[in-house]
Formats: C-alpha cells, structure tokens, sequence
C-alpha cells in the first residue's frame, strides 16, 4: 500500500480572524491563506459590501471572490452581545486577528487589541486603517482614492502640466495589506521566541508615503517639490516609454554600460561621451534633448522591429501590454499568474494566480471565495457551540441580513 504524504504549507496550523472589508485587510488575509492559514472570514449580517459590486449575482461579485479566496465564511452582528461573545470565542482560538474598522470602534465593541489580549497574551492583531491609530486624522474614514491624495500619489502621476491623476490600481489599499503582512509574518517570528503577540497597526496614507521612495529622495535631497513626469524615471535616465511608428515600448537603460550599448545599436556611439549624457546625473538633467535624440532613430522603426533589435542586444526593454495581450503572455501562463475555479452562483471563474512562488511550502490558490455565511454552523460547532446554541446563532443573523436585504434600495434597470 502506497503512503500518502500531504504537502507541507508555510502557514499550516495558523488561524486567522479576518473581520475586514473591500480590499486591503481582505488582500492580507487572503495571502495568508494562500500560504496555508486557516482564514476564518467574519462578516456582518449584509456581508462584506464588495460582493454587491459590479457584477454580483445575489450575495457574490467577481471582485470579492478576487480577494477572500480559500476563506471559511461566518456571519456575526458584532453590534449584539450575543455576537461579540462568538467573536472573543473565536479569537481565543486564533493566532490572528485583522480589522479593518475606523479606530476606536473595536474598542467600543469591546473586541479591540487590549480586550482580547488581556487573556489571550500570544494574539497577533492587526488594525489596518485610512489614517493610522494615532494622529489628528485618525478617526477618518480611508478609501484609496482619497489615500492617494492626501500621501502626494496623485500629484507626481501623469503627464507634466496635466490634471492629477491616480495610479491605476488601488495602491495605498494594497500597499497597506502588504505592510501589514510583512508585520503579521514578523510579530509571528517575534512570538516563537517570546510567546507573546503584538498590536500591529498601518494605514493607507502611511503606506502612499512609504512608497514615495525616489519622491521622498529628491525632495529631501533639495531638488524641490516632485511634479509628474510621465512615464520617465525622476532619478534615472533614459527609463520610460519611448515612441516607434506604431506606439510606445518601455527602455530601461538604467546604467552607463546599458547606455553605451543602446547608443552604439541606435547607431551613435558618440553620445556616450557626449558631455550632455556622458553620466546619469547629465542625463537625468538633459532628459528632453536625449529622449528627442533617441525617438528620432524609433520613430521611423516598428514596435517590433524595436523590440527584437533591443532584445538581440540585451538591452531591457518591453511592450506596453493591455490586459488581454497580458493574460495571453507566454510568460504570465507559465508563471500561473491565471488560474481557474468553479463558483456556485458566479460559474466558472478566472482568478489571479499568486506571485510567490515557495519551494518547500507551495501556495494554494485555486479554492473559491465562501457564500455568505457558508461555514458558520461548522465554525461554530469547531468552537464548541451546542446545536441548540448554533441554530440560535445563525437564526438571528439570518434574520438580520434579510432585514439590511429588505432596506436596501431596488437596483436600477
């Protein structure tokens, strides 16, 4: 008889409380359940309001299923006693736990850092927020679009003298789950050697400005207040998008050897010696005139053509790919960047695959997000409730969903 060996993951045995909503406590949670933590995601009566986004059938939408993957799903009003005394049962038997609410209304939940570690001395709490904790702007609401400007993103993106535009995808929102992750994966460590836990606590602006590496550099260097600039690079050159007779590619000459070849394909090796490129600082500085120089040798030349002759010369470089050229790139496939699942309501279903790829510990991506409330009679009965108890449970926040159902306004043709 064959012995079955079940492959190990990272995050095996780790429990996790998941009481965040939208994107970024979801993005976290979700990357944690990639890696093997059980994810217990707890929702309330009306569900997390991502599933009525665009596309929803019922109780599901693409975009939830996009970020809460391989989760379990409970229901708890947290608003009733009846359902903060689950939720402290629940975190008791949990390593972690992430929310994602303005700070301050855990507390008056009595669900917050201090509460639940009181007795539990060894939970990893995660507050992910708009504005942090602390600060005169903390009791503020947090999207990603208002997290970009208030953290300067959407002053430096876009074209020089043009409208303030914001990153195309929802930056802070997921800078902030991937911060604190990395806390979450740390604090983990921390409590193998202490056996104690930590309140850990990030926000979207604080991840905007985190990530304004190079903006912040010039800016402190003296070099004034960053503007946009395209698709150039503030401290390196060239290093943007460059125009051939069919559209843009993507150069990275990013240092003076990679110069000095691209000078010598385009078939002028003098500009490497040039006093106005002979170094990055003189071409950072004369990036106009280069760029212009360099476009007139691409101009009369195809993407393609660009592309193949770059390649060939090992110069980095790269289409601008729209979605579907990206999906149907042989290197995104065979990286697994896509993967496929079956969902109950929605159908069949392409998803994103992860990008961390572990040799020992694989992720698992292919699991669908939960239904509204799928596993709650499970995960209740794993925290020892009675039957009697669960039916109890789960009757009242039925009752509840179908009463936030019932007010919800009637969807437009």
């Amino acid at each position: 008889m064959e012995s079955s060996q079940v492959t190990p993951r990272a995050l095996g045995g780790i429990r996790v409380l998941d009481v965040t909503q939208v994107m970024a406590g979801p993005f976290c949670a979700m990357q944690l359940c990639d890696m093997g933590a059980d994810v217990i995601k707890v929702e309330p009566p009306g569900g997390d309001s991502s599933r009525r986004m665009k596309g929803a059938v019922g109780d599901d939408s693409p975009g939830f299923n996009a970020v809460n993957r391989g989760k379990r799903g409970i229901v708890l009003d947290l608003r009733t006693v009846a359902g903060q005394g689950v939720f402290r049962r629940l975190a008791a038997g949990s390593d972690i736990v992430i929310e994602n609410y303005r700070p301050g209304v855990m507390r008056r939940l009595g669900l917050d850092y201090d509460t639940l570690s009181a007795g539990h001395p060894a939970l990893v709490y995660a507050s992910i927020s708009g504005y942090g904790q602390t600060g005169p702007s903390a009791s503020k609401g947090g999207f990603d679009l208002v997290a970009q400007g208030v953290s300067g993103l959407m002053s430096i993106t876009g074209e020089p003298g043009g409208p303030p535009v914001k990153v195309g995808v929802p930056l802070t929102d997921l800078g902030a789950g991937l911060f604190a992750l990395a806390a979450i994966l740390g604090a983990l460590h921390y409590r193998t050697q202490t056996g104690r836990g930590q309140h850990i606590d990030t926000s979207l602006v604080d991840a905007g400005v985190a990530l304004s590496v190079w903006e912040a550099t010039a800016y402190f260097s003296g070099d004034g207040v960053p503007e946009p600039m395209g698709s150039a690079h503030r401290l390196i050159a060239p290093y943007q998008a460059i125009r051939c007779a069919d559209g843009f590619i993507t150069v990275a000459a990013a240092n003076d050897r990679l110069f000095e070849r691209l000078c010598a394909v385009l078939g002028h090796p003098e500009w490497a010696s040039d006093a106005r490129f002979r170094d990055n600082t003189a071409r950072v500085r004369d990036r106009a005139a280069l760029i212009q120089l360099i476009e007139a040798e691409t101009l009369p030349r195809s993407r393609e053509e660009m592309l193949a002759w770059l390649d060939a010369n090992d110069i980095p470089c790269g289409p601008i790919n729209t979605y579907d050229h990206v999906f149907a790139d042989a290197q995104v496939k065979a990286r697994h960047m896509v993967v496929e699942t079956d969902h109950p309501t929605l159908g069949p279903m392409q998803t994103l695959g992860s990008p961390m790829k572990m040799s020992a510990t694989p992720v698992v991506v292919g699991r669908r997000a939960p239904l509204l409330g799928e596993h709650s009679r499970e995960i209740l009965r794993e925290a020892g409730y009675a039957d009697d108890e669960i039916a109890s449970i789960v009757g009242a926040t039925s009752r509840r969903h179908e009463a936030v159902t019932d007010r919800q306004p009637p969807k437009p043709d």
